[in-house]
């Protein structure tokens, strides 16, 4: 392992992650805000720590696998450690575990909290609202950048790795492949870069013509990319009562959902790129029949009208893109909605995109799998290939698949039972482990929408956020680091 290497780009890292916390430490300067100095002495430790390793580790030798593999881990966990400082110092979130938990949930674009409740934060009497201007931006930048980490992760980093999940990736969607990106992934990461920033900037402007404050427009313009979910307000988007917001915001949550490198061809003039995308139809499908669904269910006793189609609507697409942000507290909705919702936390987004859960392109490989096994019995000695339109899947993609689904229902798995050996209840512990490993944040129960994960045990939100780093990085990342091959 190049030892050398790996610590000049980790270090490289968290003195960049030092100099972004000038950023908030000048929003607390303009609002004349008490924690600037939490922010300066917090980006001055990281500095410190980050930029002599920088500096002695400069001749970097050529990368391997397993250095890929190391690097991506530890930028994710150390990016959570350095984001959870301002936090810390200025005393916000008092405790470190919170405090981590808060950054790792940002980072990951998880969205969730435990900033909200008044008997482990008394100083926060209006919970989220009460945090400075500097704070808020902290947060909600956390996410942005996290959010962009992950396109790069998923569309340049990765398949330079070939891992496994990737191979679908490459198989399935349109766009830049690994023989495409190799030999100019500075180049994509730039292009990547352009677009999700001036995807953020249009989504702030229509955000701030709506209606929604500049700042609050920046900042959830900052969590609805990443598909991250923090807001502003302890109400999330409800506490807006506005519908044009809600709808701008539907359309960038659709958006964001959306695979990057579709994005990605359609700027280059290939606008065709998702009418032909067979994931992209099943995004879609599933949006339109969820939605349906849903209305017909919360209008059952006559109430079929525009804002319950809207809160139908705006619920499925945050919860299958695993935004997380909430316009109706949907708790209050017939519990075979909830179960909805739960289903659409294991599906997630498209491959490509910054959403969270298994993807819908594993879902879709998986249904094709099962009828290609019945087919299998009724003609054993018939070699019946697997396609998706007119692309072929190879056994070792549909390998791939099959252990991703393995390992994220073993983990959810273990995570419930982990929960409830807590003390946790059942459906909080369901609802808090689906919602972490596929990166959503709100769940059910006692940590559902209006809720929070404040009263989680410390443990628990140490569980919690290893599950975030988890559903985050596809799984099998971080699984190999845990393989006694890795480490021979």
């Amino acid at each position: 392992m190049n030892v050398k290497t790996i610590l000049n780009i980790l270090s490289a890292l968290l003195t960049i992650m030092g100099l972004t916390m000038l950023f908030p430490a000048f929003v607390s300067w303009l609002y004349n805000e008490s924690d600037v100095s939490a922010f300066l002495f917090s980006a001055s430790v990281t500095i410190f720590f980050g930029l002599p390793i920088w500096f002695l580790t400069r001749k970097n030798r050529k990368l391997r696998n397993r250095d890929g593999f190391t690097i991506v881990t530890f930028s994710w966990i150390i990016t959570a450690f350095a984001g959870a400082l301002p936090f810390y110092y200025s005393g916000s979130i008092p405790i470190f575990t919170d405090a981590f938990f808060e950054s790792m949930s940002g980072v990951t674009t998880t969205g969730a909290s435990i900033i909200g409740n008044i008997q482990t934060m008394p100083h926060l009497e209006n919970g989220i609202e009460s945090l400075s201007h500097g704070i808020l931006f902290w947060r909600s930048f956390l996410q942005w950048v996290g959010g962009m980490g992950i396109i790069l992760f998923t569309i340049a980093i990765l398949p330079l790795l070939g891992v496994g999940g990737v191979q679908l990736f490459k198989a399935e969607v349109p766009g830049p492949v690994t023989d495409k990106i190799r030999p100019r992934v500075r180049e994509t990461a730039k292009l990547l870069w352009i677009v999700y920033l001036g995807i953020t900037v249009v989504e702030t402007i229509l955000l701030g013509i709506a209606g929604m404050g500049w700042f609050d427009a920046i900042c959830h313009s900052f969590t609805t990319m990443p598909t991250g979910g923090f807001s502003t307000r302890n109400a999330s988007i409800e506490a807006y009562n506005n519908g044009v917001i809600e709808y701008i915001i539907i359309i960038f949550m659709i958006i964001a959902g959306t695979n990057f490198s579709l994005h990605f061809r359609a700027i280059s003039g290939n606008l065709n790129s998702y009418k032909i995308d067979k994931e992209f139809k099943a995004y879609f499908f599933f949006i339109l029949y969820i939605t349906i669904i849903i209305f017909l269910c919360i209008g059952i006793n006559g109430d079929l009208n525009e804002e319950n189609f809207r809160s139908s609507l705006f619920q499925t697409v945050s919860i299958l893109t695993t935004t997380g942000f909430s316009s109706a507290d949907y708790e209050l909705w017939p519990y075979f909605v909830q179960s909805l919702l739960l289903c659409l936390m294991f599906i997630g987004g498209m491959g490509g995109s910054t959403g969270g859960g298994m993807k819908i392109i594993r879902i879709y490989v998986l249904f094709k799998y099962m009828a290609h096994s019945t087919q299998r019995m009724l003609h054993s000695k018939a070699i019946i290939p697997i396609r998706i339109g007119d692309r072929y899947i190879s056994e070792d993609v549909i390998k791939n698949t099959l252990g991703f689904f393995l390992f994220y229902v073993s983990i959810f798995v273990f995570t419930t039972l982990a929960l409830t050996l807590m003390n946790v209840n059942l459906e909080s512990a369901i609802g808090a482990a689906a919602s972490a490993i596929g990166n959503i944040g709100p769940g059910l129960a006692d940590f559902g929408p209006s809720d929070n994960y404040a009263l989680l045990p410390s443990f628990g939100k140490w569980l919690l956020s290893f599950c975030m780093l988890l559903g985050r990085l596809e799984i099998f990342t971080i699984m190999v680091i845990f393989s006694n091959v890795f480490w021979k």
